[in-house]
């Protein structure tokens, strides 16, 4: 069921109706309910997957949390009290083993089922390039979300598993946080102890939070069918043929594919987010800007936040103090220098999270470099940090003028699109070959000549899209300064309602749909 399909948009306004007028106490199990229809139009086999993820994230945290709690009561008793030290810290040792053979069991259970479903193929593959051998692929279709839901509950193991949120005992209530719908396409990527006391409440009717849903919706609606899928056309065009269209066809492509990218992204957040916030439920947001940002490491504080905090949190904080790794840095810095062997760690660390970053975001090795090299450039940019911060103390007049701002973001925009090259062309040498011509064919007369209305859009489209990335431009600069538009709107109820009925009308009229155009899914639904 698309987002921008007719039947979603009725399948919403039925939940909606329905949400306010049943008794609250219900209210989850109506949202676990429209769950499984959501899932069930996208495939019955899929909803299988995510019901053996839900029983084992279920069982394995209740276990833990039954383990846990017969420790800390046979301690408190009289005959744990009773035991010497040695004892004690050997009984805690015991309980903490099993826990932890549980956690094991459970994380290969959950992450075994995503690598198996979008991993064995392209095992596979490389197995047949590597050793010319000719195993046959399976036929697979990956589960709808399979990705976003299974890091949602993985992080729900290993919280339960650090002690940082107690296990929900109720297996419904496990489900709903699992498959709740709006999360599902593209997240944002969300944790158990930020959505249970907002997933599982009862919610009265708020007019203000409604319509700030509401709007929430339809400015996703008009990034996502104003501009996105407009874009997408010209994009598909110049990424199908590379070609015939170098030079400057790739800057062009490249600069339209990360215009197309964020609006079709942030779309499917804001439409995300308004859903949750109509039915009353508070999700994180998942972007903050991140086109304004000065170097790529604020790019990814800011780009798909939620993400960026998983990995760090989970596979970056945990990897850098792992004691093989620690006793690595500690060799390195006596046999080779102190410097280095301080950084290792934290380099070892990054890269392997960007790797796994790449990985999670396609099995395809074009996804495996673009996640390593943003790892190299990263590092890259920490090892000249001290340059960096002579020259700004040297020249801090102009550092903090708005020019060099301007210059830094445009840099950080730039650098960007050059590594988006790999998402757009899904294919590493075809993608570094483009980029060369880049330098190499200046063809930047023949591109402006009239070739770009050959990509299947008009020039009425290209300025439709051009005005929409304006607006979305604008409102981000207003964002950046004052915070939400939405807040300042409320306080002026005739504009307000002037920019819902303007962004309505620019969606119907202007919208990406209907003949000559094909409705395209989210792209991160692809994860």
């Amino acid at each position: 069921m698309l987002f921008t399909s007719y039947g979603f948009i009725a399948f919403l306004a039925v939940l909606f109706v329905l949400y306010y007028l049943i008794p609250k106490r219900f209210q989850w199990l109506l949202l676990l309910a429209a769950d499984i229809v959501f899932y069930a139009c996208a495939g019955w086999k899929g909803l299988c997957f995510m019901a053996a993820t839900v029983v084992v994230s279920w069982a394995a945290t209740n276990l833990m949390g039954a383990s846990l709690a017969k420790q800390k009561a046979f301690l408190r008793s009289d005959e744990g009290k009773a035991l010497e030290r040695a004892e004690r810290k050997a009984y805690k040792k015991q309980c903490e083993k099993r826990r932890k053979v549980i956690f094991v069991l459970a994380l290969v259970a959950d992450l075994g089922i995503l690598a198996a479903l979008k991993y064995t193929n392209f095992l596979i593959t490389n197995v047949n390039a590597l050793f010319s051998a000719d195993i046959a692929a399976v036929d697979w279709v990956l589960p709808l979300g399979i990705s976003f839901y299974t890091f949602q509950t993985v992080s729900y193991v290993i919280d339960v598993y650090w002690e940082k949120v107690e296990p929900e005992k109720n297996i419904l209530r496990v489900a709903l946080f699992t498959s709740f719908f709006p999360l599902l396409i593209q997240g944002p990527i969300s944790r158990f102890g930020d959505l249970k006391d907002t997933l599982f409440a009862e919610h009265k009717a708020n007019f203000k939070q409604i319509s700030f849903g509401l709007q929430r919706i339809l400015w996703g609606y008009f990034k996502k069918l104003v501009i996105a899928d407009r874009l997408l056309v010209a994009v598909t065009a110049l990424c199908g043929d590379p070609a015939t269209y170098t030079g400057a066809y790739v800057f062009i492509g490249a600069v339209l594919y990360a215009a197309e990218l964020y609006a079709d992204f942030t779309g499917g957040i804001d439409i995300t987010i308004g859903v949750a916030q109509v039915l009353g439920i508070k999700v994180k947001e998942n972007f903050i800007r991140p086109y304004f940002s000065r170097n790529i490491a604020e790019y990814w504080r800011r780009w798909h936040i939620s993400m960026g905090t998983w990995f760090k949190d989970y596979i970056f904080y945990p990897l850098s103090v792992a004691p093989w790794l620690l006793k690595l840095s500690k060799s390195a810095r006596k046999k080779i220098s102190d410097g280095f062997g301080r950084k290792l760690s934290v380099y070892v660390s990054t890269i392997v999270t960007w790797f796994l970053t790449g990985l999670w975001h396609g099995a395809a090795w074009n996804f495996v470099v673009w996640g390593l090299l943003n790892a190299f450039f990263i590092l890259l940019a920490e090892e000249f940090k001290p340059v960096s911060q002579r020259f700004r103390a040297k020249h801090e007049r102009l550092v903090s003028g708005f020019g060099y701002r301007v210059f830094e973001t445009l840099r950080t925009f730039l650098l960007m699109c050059s590594l988006r090259v790999l998402d757009c062309y899904r294919d590493v040498e075809v993608s570094f070959r483009a980029l060369g011509t880049v330098f190499t064919d200046f063809n930047w007369g023949e591109a402006f000549s009239g070739a770009l209305l050959q990509l299947g859009l008009t020039g009425a489209d290209y300025i439709i899209a051009a005005v929409g990335v304006v607006i979305m431009f604008a409102v981000s600069c207003v964002q950046e300064k004052y915070g939400s538009v939405r807040e300042v709107l409320w306080e002026k109820p005739v504009l307000c309602y002037a920019v819902f009925f303007v962004l309505a009308v620019a969606v119907l009229t202007f919208g990406a749909y209907g003949v000559g155009y094909d409705a395209a899914q989210f792209i991160y639904n692809q994860f």
